[in-house]
């Protein structure tokens, strides 16, 4: 065992502790293997969890992990879920499907990213055609492509990243920075040449768990955009989708809609210009089902802060050894800017949550009246 690397909020813990929960919960269960290990070789799986009825038409998806460092909310909030759950307490034609850490990788090892430095939320893209081309980016590569933490190398990346921000301002240089590239596979929001591994299991994962429902909630979860401890929830698509209206109905004004696109803008902290988001994915994967694809976004530091300690990470992963002290010091911070310790963070977003999937639980049930 590596003991230089942080073993607090571990892949491992949650992983059997969202396993403990579901069974205690009465939820079927099925899990996948991932082909890497966690860094203290531990076996890595995304695991998934249904209640109620897996037949069910009307099916309500919680999907953590997306972002894997972002994974310890979104996993705690389910964990939270089912260990509140009271069996038989789901109409007979609803069910529950819980998707546990979909980048196991990620959430082990304490990245945003996965094993191939891919942002899942730029991957889920139709790689047969020719991919968006974020030519900008280019301009601005070298910043994270630097070969130091400190010193002089860092100090001309840093006065770069600054030139621009000066010139364009920092929601426009973001735009293209965070709207994703697929040409520099060791670059930032990197969005690969082919579909990801949790990008294949995910599509693994609708087939076997979500065909035949004819309406779908799913509740994409992460951290890091918006203002501190503000839990967000969003509809992200590149347009509007044919369960939209009932979207809004339901949430009504707690409901931000987002149209993705090169042009687009967004007040959230949210890309509006990415392509390649699992929101965007489902809808395509379940055509003729009811599918309304939410995103709660829950708000932590300021965004020039933690794409500070991204670049940080990033630097790592790159140059640098996740395994010694300097490593664990940057993980550490890193986790900090995606799960805030602050124990009132935590249970203001695990509140909130809870209360948005309950608004879409009664909803769905509704359906069936």
């Amino acid at each position: 065992m590596h003991s230089e690397f942080p073993s607090h909020s571990s892949y491992r813990q949650q992983r059997e502790r969202f396993l403990a929960a579901a069974s205690a919960a009465g939820a079927q269960l099925t899990s996948y293997a991932h082909p890497r290990c966690g860094p203290f070789g531990e076996a890595l799986s995304t695991d998934v969890a249904v209640l109620g009825n897996p037949q069910a038409k009307r099916r309500l998806v919680a999907l953590s992990g997306t972002h894997g460092v972002e994974g310890y909310y979104g996993s705690d909030c389910q964990i939270d879920w089912l260990e509140a759950f009271v069996p038989g307490a789901l109409p007979d034609d609803v069910a529950v499907v819980m998707i546990h850490l979909i980048n196991p990788w990620g959430t082990a090892w304490l990245r945003r990213v996965n094993e191939d430095n891919i942002d899942l939320n730029r991957n889920h893209l139709d790689f047969s055609r020719p991919l968006p081309d974020n030519r900008a980016y280019a301009a601005l590569h070298e910043i994270y492509a630097c070969c130091t933490l400190h010193g002089a190398g860092r100090q001309r990346a840093d006065a770069l990243l600054e030139e621009q921000i000066a010139e364009h301002g920092w929601p426009a240089v973001m735009a293209i920075v965070e709207g994703g590239q697929h040409r520099h596979p060791d670059g930032l929001f990197y969005g690969g040449v082919a579909p990801s591994w949790s990008n294949r299991t995910l599509q693994r994962i609708i087939a076997q768990h979500l065909a035949g429902a004819e309406s779908v909630m799913c509740f994409d979860l992460h951290t890091g955009a918006g203002e501190y401890g503000h839990p967000m929830l969003l509809t992200i698509t590149e347009a509007p989708y044919p369960a939209l209206a009932q979207a809004q109905s339901i949430y009504g004004p707690w409901l931000y809609t987002l149209h993705t696109g090169a042009d687009a803008v967004s007040e959230t902290g949210v890309a509006a210009t990415a392509t390649g988001y699992t929101s965007q994915a489902l809808l395509d994967a379940l055509p003729g089902v009811q599918v309304m694809p939410f995103v709660i976004e829950c708000g932590t530091y300021p965004g020039p802060q933690v794409h500070r300690h991204l670049r940080d990470d990033h630097w790592l992963h790159l140059h640098g050894d996740p395994l010694d002290a300097c490593g664990r010091e940057i993980k550490s911070q890193l986790l900090e800017q995606f799960y805030p310790a602050d124990p009132d963070w935590r249970a203001m977003v695990g509140l909130r949550t809870r209360q948005i999937w309950a608004r879409g639980l009664a909803a769905l049930a509704g359906e069936g009246d």
